[in-house]
């Protein structure tokens, strides 16, 4: 069973969103690619879905400015703009993706005291979403993980998908995913390869 992970393609992390990653609209046409040719048996997406108040938000703490560094549940935190919260567009999916193939929608970040950028835990490990729950009851063995931003949300997904599925092989799709900062980037692929992630790229499974 072979399943794709989209991690947060939304409107928020695209450009005119309110946390743009810079080019994170150009992986929609890959990641419709993936979702169409690339033979999954399972396509999963996950989504930022905060509340308004949301702790990782620089507009909840006085003085602070968005990017600072700051505390969220006794641990450093950096303070974003408010961005995909619940019910509005910015935490809408990209309109051009391909969400009529989804298979399940991973809602993530709800609790206001801890920030998630993992589709599978919270950022303390201490509450899991469920996600890797379902991928185990729906046998999947390969699991194909790409989406935005590299240096964050999709690489904790995978780290976190390497400790909680250890019987899935795990890839990273670098070309079908954009992160924030450039050695950020470089930190986060080290990491994932030291993990025993495989980092590939979409015209390997498009070719397979």
């Amino acid at each position: 069973m072979k399943a794709l992970l989209l991690i947060d393609i939304q409107n928020g992390f695209c450009p005119g969103g309110n946390l743009p990653v810079a080019d994170g609209d150009k992986i929609v046409p890959i990641a419709n690619a993936l979702i169409e040719n690339g033979g999954y048996d399972l396509i999963v997406a996950s989504q930022d879905w905060h509340p308004a108040n949301h702790g990782s938000f620089a507009s909840q703490h006085p003085g602070k400015q968005p990017f600072e560094v700051g505390e969220l549940s006794g641990k450093p935190q950096v303070m974003w703009p408010d961005h995909c919260v619940q019910e509005t567009p910015d935490a809408d999916f990209h309109p051009d993706l391909n969400t009529q193939a989804f298979d399940h929608v991973q809602q993530k970040g709800e609790n206001p005291a801890v920030d998630s950028y993992s589709a599978f835990r919270d950022n303390d490990q201490s509450a899991t979403t469920g996600l890797a729950d379902y991928l185990n009851r729906q046998g999947v063995t390969v699991l194909d993980i790409c989406g935005l931003a590299t240096d964050y949300c999709v690489s904790f997904s995978a780290l976190d998908a390497r400790d909680m599925l250890p019987d899935v092989k795990v890839r990273f799709i670098e070309d079908a995913s954009r992160g924030i900062d450039p050695e950020g980037i470089k930190a986060a692929i080290a990491a994932m390869r030291a993990k025993g992630i495989a980092v590939v790229n979409s015209s390997d499974i498009l070719k397979a």
